[in-house]
């Protein structure tokens, strides 16, 4: 009996222990345990001043969901149209998003606030994708809409990391001192639409916008424009833009935008002048030289001097090879032997000492040999491609990509191309339109010249080419 006793009075104390221990400890938001996944975004309960509410006149917005929410960076992902000065403070607590606006409101004018992908739910990370709230300080909510899509021209794909952009003024310097009144993002596709817009005249941009200034700072960042003003009242259906990274001599700095460039340190500098010797790379593979291509000698400095008389190309017999010649490129970096190269013959390449020599003086520290050979035509395949539906007066130029290198160009004079030896492999194929006849993509350029870039369509199919086989391909545009 007395023991009974004392086992019950061992289980209160423990009960009562349990009790003070767990009610003494702060509360935390746990997920519950077992049971299947939360797989639901989280919903908008209420909102407050109203969605869509007209004559707007105060600064806070309240957002109450019916679970605990955060807010996942809200300068890339929450956007405020018109674009204001002065971005809001924004903030999560709880259940709530709240939105304090820190720009003077304009009169008449619609506004709207889309949170993209920055409100998701604490315990699972689902996304609230793409809430928009609405508002106007004036009578009515604007209504008007553009849709379109942006392309790389380059690779005819998209990049759906850029941002599109509606200026009201289209000169030149507004794009580099001002920033837009409009932006919105591109889906994964390259689509874009700007909804509750007022009616008027746009100008109509697209960026790569990776600093987050809003403006085209830099020819290095994808860019793009629509060569005619867009009148928001009257719709055309979709517009395409087609972006391009412009070429230029100014360090990558647009006009009236100046920035700093980086000097060779001097300890890189110390580095190269104390390694004494020449040093290069040849575009052999494995000591195989491929059949179509010439031999490039790839130098690691800038050449001063190259003495063809010390470059001795021969035969197997280490007799000289009659028939070759050199190119140097405008880099002097870059020495290319042009030789009608023969199946499966073996060659050798002696290079005295003196040979090249660069700007320092380094020269090679001895006489080198190279001995290397060509690769059958049993090693590459044939190819016959039929291309269905391409417009020859727009000068189309095929292109074979590996990686995201364009491997070989050949200019389309016929719906059908041939090549009786081509290099094994799986290749991109893009159709480059070569509008002036030079062989290679052309970017665009804005500033004062407003042309736009060369045009490229891309292939869906890919082409797989099998050594020692007939390869016939169609292919419809």
């Amino acid at each position: 009996m007395k023991q009974n006793r004392l086992v019950h009075l061992f289980i209160a104390a423990f009960l009562i222990f349990v009790t003070t221990m767990s009610g003494s400890g702060c509360a935390n938001a746990i997920a519950p345990s077992g049971g299947p996944r939360d797989s639901l975004p989280p919903l908008l309960v209420s909102v407050n001043p109203k969605d869509s509410m007209m004559g707007f006149s105060g600064n806070k917005i309240v957002f109450n969901f019916n679970e605990f929410v955060e807010l996942d960076n809200a300068q890339s992902n929450v956007i405020v149209s018109p674009y204001p000065k002065t971005p809001p403070g924004i903030e999560s607590k709880l259940r709530t998003i709240t939105v304090k606006l820190r720009d003077t409101l304009e009169v008449g004018t619609t506004y709207s606030i889309n949170f993209g992908n920055g409100i998701k739910d604490i315990n699972e990370g689902n996304v609230a994708k793409n809430l928009t709230y609405i508002f106007s300080t004036g009578t009515t909510i604007d209504d008007h809409s553009i849709t379109g899509k942006v392309i790389v021209a380059e690779t005819g794909k998209t990049d759906s990391t850029m941002i599109v952009m509606l200026h009201r003024t289209g000169d030149d310097s507004a794009l580099v001192k001002e920033r837009p009144r409009y932006i919105t993002k591109l889906d994964g596709n390259g689509n874009f639409i700007f909804r509750n817009l007022p009616a008027g005249q746009f100008f109509l941009y697209a960026l790569k916008d990776e600093s987050n200034q809003r403006r085209y700072l830099s020819k290095r960042n994808l860019f793009a424009f629509y060569e005619k003003p867009v009148q928001v009242d009257t719709s055309i259906g979709q517009y395409v833009l087609y972006a391009y990274e412009e070429k230029d001599t100014t360090g990558g700095a647009v006009p009236g935008f100046s920035q700093g460039g980086a000097r060779p340190s001097a300890t890189a500098t110390a580095a190269a002048d104390k390694d004494k010797r020449l040093k290069y790379r040849t575009s052999l593979d494995n000591n195989s030289q491929d059949l179509l291509s010439n031999l490039v000698f790839d130098f690691t400095t800038t050449l001063k001097n190259f003495d063809s008389t010390k470059f001795l190309f021969l035969d197997e017999a280490f007799k000289p090879v009659p028939v070759y010649s050199f190119v140097r490129d405008t880099s002097n970096r870059k020495i290319t032997l042009v030789h009608k190269w023969k199946e499966n013959t073996p060659y050798n390449i002696i290079l005295e000492k003196e040979f090249a020599e660069d700007s320092a003086g380094r020269m090679i520290p001895r006489r080198d040999t190279l001995s290397f050979k060509t690769l059958r035509e049993a090693d590459y395949g044939s190819i016959h491609i039929r291309f269905n539906n391409i417009d020859l007066n727009r000068k189309p130029v095929l292109q074979l990509i590996q990686g995201n290198d364009v491997r070989h160009s050949f200019k389309l004079l016929t719906r059908d191309f041939n090549q009786k030896l081509f290099k094994p492999g799986e290749y991109e194929m893009r159709i480059l339109f070569d509008e002036n006849g030079n062989g290679i993509w052309d970017a665009g350029e804005f500033f004062k010249v407003r042309r736009q870039p060369e045009k490229v369509q891309p292939i869906t199919r890919k082409l797989l080419i099998k050594a020692n086989w007939d390869n016939d391909v169609t292919v419809e545009l």
